[in-house]
C-alpha cells in the first residue's frame, strides 16, 4: 500500500503560506524558554549575583568618598545619598527578580543587549575622551546603567561555554556557587562599611576599613576593568550567536547591514540626548529608546518568544535602575560638586 501521508498538507501550512505573519504560527517549534529550567535559574543566578556585586561595591566606593569629603564630614548622615540602612526585603527581591527575569531572557536577545550596550559605551567614551571635564560622570553613568546587560553578558557566555558540554548543569552549579559567595562577601562589605566604616575610619582598629581607607579610591577603576573585561569575551560568544541565529541564513546579510547602520545611528542620538538630559527622567528614556529599537528588530528579524523576551528585559531594566536611585544621586552629586570646585 502506498503511503500518502508525504502529499498530505494540513489545512494549517496552507494559511501559513499565506500570512506575512507566519512565524506566529510556529509555537509547536518553538518554545518562548528553554527546555531546561534547571539550567536557566543557575545562569541567571550568576547574572543576578554579578550585579549585586557590581552594585554592593559602587555603594561601598561612593560612601568612602562622602565619608572622607572634609566639607560634608560633619553632615553625612544627613545628606548623604546613598541610603546604609536600605531593607534587606527589598534587596532580596531585586536580587531574586533579577535571577528570574534574566531565567528567562533567551541567548538571542541576550546576544543583542550586549552588543547594543557594547556599541554604545564606545561611542560614550570617544565622547567622554573629548570632554575631559565629563569623563567622570559618563563612566560613572555607565556602570549604573550596564546593570542589566551585564546579567545578560554573563548568561550568553555561559551559554555560548556550554553548547555542548556533556555536564553543564555540574559546571553552571559551580559557576552560581562562585557568584553566591562573591554577592555574600560584596553584600557584608557594604553592610559593615555602612555602619560602622564612619567610626572606624577614625579610631583605625579594623582591618577592612583602614583597608578600604587606604586604597578604597581604587575601587571604581578596578570595577571599570573587569566589567571592560567582561564585555570584551561576551562580545565573542554574542557574535557567535548572532551570526548562528541570523547572519547565516541566505541574503541575511543584505538586509542586517542597513538595519545595523540605522541602529547604530539611533545608539549615537541616544548618547547625544543624554548628556543634554541627566538623572533618572534621562536614564529611562533611554532605556525605552534602546529597547523600543530592539523590539521593531525583533518584530522584522525575530520569533514570536524574541518579542515576548524584549518585554521581559524592559522589567529586567526596571529591576536595576529603580533602586538604584541612591547610585545616580551619589554620581551627580559628586560631579556637581567638581564643577563647583572648578568654578570656584
Amino acid at each position: 500500500m502506498r503511503d500518502h501521508s508525504a502529499f498530505c498538507v494540513s489545512p494549517c501550512e496552507n494559511i501559513k503560506m499565506f500570512l506575512p505573519f507566519s512565524w506566529i504560527l510556529g509555537t509547536s517549534e518553538w518554545t518562548p524558554f528553554d527546555p531546561n529550567p534547571i539550567d536557566c535559574f543557575l545562569r541567571g543566578l550568576v547574572g543576578a549575583c554579578g550585579i549585586s556585586v557590581l552594585c554592593n561595591l559602587m555603594r561601598v566606593y561612593h560612601f568612602i568618598q562622602t565619608c572622607s569629603d572634609s566639607e560634608t564630614e560633619s553632615k553625612r548622615r544627613s545628606s548623604s545619598p546613598i541610603n546604609p540602612l536600605r531593607g534587606n526585603w527589598r534587596t532580596a527581591l531585586q536580587f531574586w527578580s533579577l535571577t528570574l527575569l534574566l531565567s528567562l531572557v533567551g541567548s538571542r536577545v541576550s546576544s543583542l543587549i550586549v552588543l547594543e550596550f557594547s556599541l554604545r559605551a564606545v561611542s560614550a567614551w570617544s565622547s567622554a575622551g573629548m570632554d575631559a571635564n565629563g569623563r567622570s560622570l559618563g563612566l560613572d553613568l555607565l556602570l549604573i546603567q550596564c546593570q542589566f546587560s551585564l546579567g545578560c553578558c554573563l548568561t550568553c557566555t555561559l551559554v555560548f561555554l556550554h553548547q555542548g558540554a556533556p555536564h553543564s548543569s555540574l559546571s553552571l552549579f559551580l559557576a552560581a556557587a562562585l557568584g553566591w559567595a562573591l554577592a555574600s562577601v560584596s553584600h557584608s562589605l557594604w553592610s559593615h562599611v555602612a555602619r560602622l566604616y564612619p567610626l572606624h575610619s577614625k579610631e583605625r582598629y579594623c582591618g577592612k576599613c583602614i583597608t578600604l581607607l587606604t586604597s578604597g579610591h581604587t575601587i571604581l577603576a578596578s570595577l571599570q576593568r573587569v566589567v571592560v573585561l567582561a564585555f570584551a569575551l561576551a562580545n565573542l560568544a554574542s557574535t557567535a550567536t548572532v551570526y548562528d541565529h541570523f547572519l547565516s541564513q541566505k541574503d541575511a546579510l543584505k538586509f542586517w547591514t542597513p538595519l545595523t547602520l540605522c541602529y547604530t545611528m539611533l545608539v549615537v542620538y541616544i548618547q547625544e540626548d543624554q548628556q543634554r538630559h541627566t538623572g533618572a527622567e534621562a536614564l529611562l528614556h533611554t532605556v525605552v529608546l534602546r529597547l523600543g529599537a530592539l523590539l521593531v528588530l525583533m518584530l522584522t528579524v525575530g520569533d514570536w518568544f524574541d518579542v515576548l523576551h524584549v518585554f521581559v528585559t524592559f522589567l529586567g531594566e526596571a529591576a536595576c535602575l529603580l533602586p538604584s536611585q541612591d547610585l545616580l544621586q551619589a554620581v551627580l552629586k559628586e560631579e556637581g560638586e567638581t564643577t563647583l570646585s572648578k568654578y570656584e
